[in-house]
């Protein structure tokens, strides 16, 4: 069998694996759930043992799908969410929070436990922060580690290693300490474009005992996305996946951002277009995305630019929506016909929001005119907060146009004007980053609701850009692949892998005879968006509970 290199993806609910050659083909895919403990304050928890042996079984499922031999596979790579593991002596894991428990070592990257800690840091104008879009989120790693010195101090103090997950993993697998220098500079504040972590900033935050250290327990190797770690696999991570001990391994990516190696710079019929046209846009249960500039673009609110955080030579800029899938599966959920929809849905053998895609469609009489169904229905899908632009974890959804209607059709109507409200706030981002000189043309979508063509339909009319797919339907495990065939020495690094076994698919052209409907409720929608700022200013102190 001709040279194959594996992807691993660990998002939010699930471990994937994927088996590519060295043409991009998908060969072979496997997926088990991952446990996640949800508790009031924004708390979610996962536990490391139970994804690392999630991504073993991931890993064998897809070779024994693939049809493949461990001799086959030359190369490996991980990505995962942002999310912080906590190692203790001799790698066991430390509880992160109230419950005690050591295999809830994980705090998430959705967990918004440090709002108050990412404010106060905020409130600092650091000069970090600049490369930040101005602002922390709480969904990034120095609050959640202010957080743990200040509620779980014991832990904080006896920990040996704390590692973004997608970092976890190659540790795991490989046992290098070393860190991507996508995951540093994307969530931990490393200057990649200086090679160092500010010192300053982590005294002046009250996390001296990291920069006291030498910054040893987050990080003192910093290794480029896909550059060979340690000595490959070892003999137990080998066991583990049923691959040869020294299979190389790509230094990893963070999820999204896999998305965005496994989509920029690649084009139809194997062209290789400027990735600095393109806009990547991942699709999961939040958003993400992600441009690239040659020359460092400061935009309020996006985070970056990073250097060489997404493709070598670039700088990368990330904004996105901190709820996108889980905003709209929310938003459905609350209609009174939602239970009906759903059992019609399960009857039809598909998913709820494919069913009430369907029934758009079929009621506008088209995917082109499916938005016209909520003409007079808008809402602000901002449930978990404005990621970006305005950087505002406090935001909150707002709807506006509702009725007594509890049938399906308002049901319909409601989703439909979900989909405009994500779109809008997608064609935000865009326009932040087009203003401070991002190129921007094309929009590859990918993650779960790329699959919808009214989603690539409303996003393409709404942002006023072609809307594309890539060729692979798992373009995030594509991109960990990449990472595994970029150690493997099979490619001299990530833009010639993207040229290789990347490709763009179907696109959608915006229709410029719905440019004025959705002119007209993005005015509305920003209306909605103001008047949800005006009346949390105005509205009085909740009840403080115990």
């Amino acid at each position: 069998m001709p040279d194959l290199f594996i992807g691993v993806d660990v998002g939010t609910g699930s471990a994937r694996a994927g088996v590519f050659g060295a043409n991009g083909a998908l060969l072979g895919t496997a997926r088990h759930d991952i446990r996640l403990w949800r508790e009031d304050g924004g708390i979610a928890e996962q536990s490391s043992r139970d994804i690392w042996t999630a991504v073993g079984a991931s890993v064998r499922q897809a070779m024994k799908a693939a049809g493949a031999a461990a001799e086959d596979v030359k190369g490996i790579g991980f990505d995962a969410t942002c999310s912080l593991v906590v190692v203790g002596p001799e790698g066991t894991g430390l509880a992160v929070g109230s419950s005690d428990d050591p295999e809830r070592d994980i705090i998430v990257w959705m967990d918004h436990r440090a709002v108050e800690q990412t404010r106060r840091i905020n409130a600092g104008g650091h000069a970090v922060l600049r490369f930040v879009g101005g602002a922390l989120s709480p969904e990034m790693q120095t609050p959640k580690l202010l957080w743990l010195k200040e509620k779980r101090r014991d832990v904080f103090d006896t920990a040996e290693h704390f590692f973004d997950l997608a970092d976890y993993l190659s540790f795991r697998a490989t046992g290098s300490e070393a860190r991507s220098v996508c995951t540093l500079t994307c969530k931990w504040t490393y200057l990649a474009h200086e090679g160092r972590w500010d010192a300053d900033y982590f005294r002046a935050i009250g996390l001296e005992e990291l920069a006291d250290e030498g910054f040893r327990r987050i990080g003192t190797q910093v290794a480029a996305i896909g550059a060979p770690l340690g000595a490959g696999l070892t003999p137990e991570a080998a066991s583990a996946f049923g691959l040869r001990p020294g299979t190389p391994v790509g230094a990893s990516a963070i999820d999204a951002h896999a998305g965005g190696i496994g989509t920029l710079g690649a084009g139809a019929e194997g062209s290789a277009p400027d990735p600095a046209a393109q806009m990547a846009l991942i699709m999961g249960t939040s958003s993400c995305a992600m441009a690239v500039t040659r020359e460092p673009a400061f935009v309020d609110g996006v985070w970056g630019p990073y250097r060489d955080a997404l493709l070598p030579g670039y700088w990368l800029l990330e904004g996105g929506q901190s709820a996108y899938g889980a905003a709209l599966d929310h938003l459905v959920s609350m209609h009174p016909a939602s239970p009906a929809a759903r059992d019609a849905a399960q009857a039809q053998g598909i998913a709820l929001l494919d069913h009430l895609e369907r029934r758009a469609c079929e009621t506008a009489g088209s995917p082109e005119e499916a938005a016209r169904l909520a003409a007079t229905l808008h809402v602000v899908p901002e449930f978990l907060g404005n990621r970006s632009p305005e950087a505002d974890p406090a935001a909150r959804g707002a709807i506006s146009g509702l009725g007594l209607d509890t049938g399906e059709a308002s049901l319909v109507a409601l989703f439909v004007a979900g989909l405009c409200g994500l779109s809008y706030g997608t064609a935000r981002i865009v326009e932040a980053m087009r203003a401070e000189g991002a190129g921007l043309g094309t929009i590859i979508v990918s993650g779960g609701a790329a699959r919808s063509r009214l989603t690539r339909r409303i996003l393409a009319d709404a942002t006023g850009l072609d809307v594309a797919l890539p060729q692979t339907s798992e373009p995030v495990l594509l991109g960990s692949a990449m990472i595994g065939a970029v150690a493997a020495g099979r490619f001299p690094g990530l833009s010639a892998a993207a040229a290789a076994m990347g490709g763009i698919g179907e696109a959608i052209a915006p229709n410029p005879a719905l440019a004025p409907f959705h002119a007209a409720k993005r005015r509305a929608h920003d209306i909605l968006r103001k008047a949800e700022r005006a009346v949390r200013a105005a509205q009085p102190e909740p009840l403080r509970q115990a």
